[in-house]
């Protein structure tokens, strides 16, 4: 898969109080970058705990659900676009389905 962009979970996890989240990060993306999913079902056969939403949307959840991962997935094209990583917190705070 090609992920887009890196650089979002690279510039979160250098915020101070997010160091923590690197590694889950770090291991989520090679982890992703090495998978061919071609269907949501993929998907959860990989990550049990992801919830997947409409609108091509999965949520994984990183570092032992401290953080949230939204994604917007082409299954077409084998691309995932990185749209939104938080705490729990500001999780509730946004429409994963649509951000």
């Amino acid at each position: 898969m090609h992920i887009i962009k890196r650089k979002t979970l690279v510039e979160y996890y250098n915020l101070p109080n997010r160091q923590d989240a690197k590694g889950p990060l770090e291991a989520w993306y090679y982890e992703v970058k090495n998978a061919d999913w071609g269907t949501s079902a993929e998907i959860k056969r990989q990550y049990r705990s992801a919830s997947i939403l409409k609108n091509n949307r999965v949520v994984f959840n990183i570092a032992g659900n401290k953080y949230r991962l939204v994604v917007h997935i082409n299954y077409h094209s084998k691309t995932v676009f990185i749209r939104f990583i938080g705490t729990h917190r500001e999780y509730d705070k946004i429409n994963a389905e649509e951000i």
